[in-house]
């Protein structure tokens, strides 16, 4: 079997998670975090929509990772979303992180907003 390096060309992948925490690109970001290739922004959770919607036309796809169970998105900011064109995945916290990383790794336009796990949003 052959191995190939990931390269995320120079996008921080989220190394791992924990109560209160992430762990991204070597750093640790405590409280809810908004990711994308351009970086990693604190996110003040469900009712912040204006970094949400500043990625419009910068990433096709944002995942939003509720925490430790998938929940639903409130519906308004599900609306605003797709209206200003940006798909969007509701998942579980741990498998926003993996499948953000996935998407980085081919080169997609993705970016997540990630509540922690072990608190709410």
């Amino acid at each position: 079997m052959r191995m190939k390096e990931i390269d995320y060309s120079g996008a921080a992948p989220i190394d791992g998670y924990g109560p209160g925490f992430f762990r991204i690109g070597g750093a640790v970001h405590q409280g809810p975090q908004l990711v994308d290739a351009r970086g990693v922004t604190p996110w003040a959770g469900l009712e912040d929509r204006a970094p949400l919607l500043a990625l419009a036309g910068a990433v096709d796809v944002l995942f939003v990772g509720m925490g430790e169970e998938i929940a639903h998105l409130p519906a308004p900011l599900r609306t605003a979303l797709e209206e200003a064109g940006i798909g969007v995945e509701v998942m579980a916290t741990p498998a926003a992180c993996r499948s953000y990383n996935v998407l980085l790794a081919e080169g997609r336009r993705i970016a997540v907003a990630l509540l922690p796990v072990g608190q709410a949003g």
